[in-house]
């Protein structure tokens, strides 16, 4: 009886560490799908208007690109966007702990880099980006495949605004 009893609390145990690693394993896969950065991943292409300090607002093109990492709690980005008279190439490598963001980020055609903070969760990111002489808020709302982007700031560029679609 007690061989018995020893070969089904073995099998039991088994069977419990089986359903154990199942659901760590589909733990980590839904933390994947829905971190703070789900819905982001990918190419997104779009257009938009850019606002500068003179007053005048253009049409500007974009392409974004997004990477999140397998853990789902970090993001490299990188936004091009161009009109007839201005570009901007902005790039950013982003942290998550819980819904608090951090990171570090670039705009190429100025040589500009900084810091930024903010949340991200629920396909939206909200962040502050500063720099030595600038500061800006950024704020990317993604609902399926339609992404709105959005920087307010009191430098050169006043205002963007861009709406794109995952390609």
């Amino acid at each position: 009886m007690k061989l018995f009893g020893s070969s089904l609390y073995g099998q039991a145990l088994r069977a419990v560490s089986v359903g154990a690693a199942l659901m760590l394993s589909a733990s980590t896969v839904h933390a994947q799908a829905n971190g703070p950065f789900a819905g982001f991943a990918g190419s997104w292409t779009g257009t938009g208007t850019v606002a500068l300090s003179n007053g005048t607002t253009e049409r500007i093109r974009c392409k974004a690109d997004y990477k999140v990492a397998p853990s789902g709690m970090n993001l490299k980005q990188s936004l091009h966007c161009a009109s007839d008279s201005y570009k901007f190439d902005l790039s950013s490598d982003v942290t998550s702990q819980g819904d608090r963001i951090s990171g570090n980020w670039s705009e190429a055609s100025r040589n500009i880099f900084g810091n930024l903070q903010g949340t991200a969760g629920g396909g939206r990111i909200d962040v502050f980006v500063e720099a030595s002489g600038f500061a800006a808020n950024l704020n990317l709302q993604t609902n399926g495949s339609k992404q709105v982007v959005q920087i307010d700031s009191k430098g050169e560029i006043r205002g963007v605004t861009i709406t794109m679609t995952k390609t």
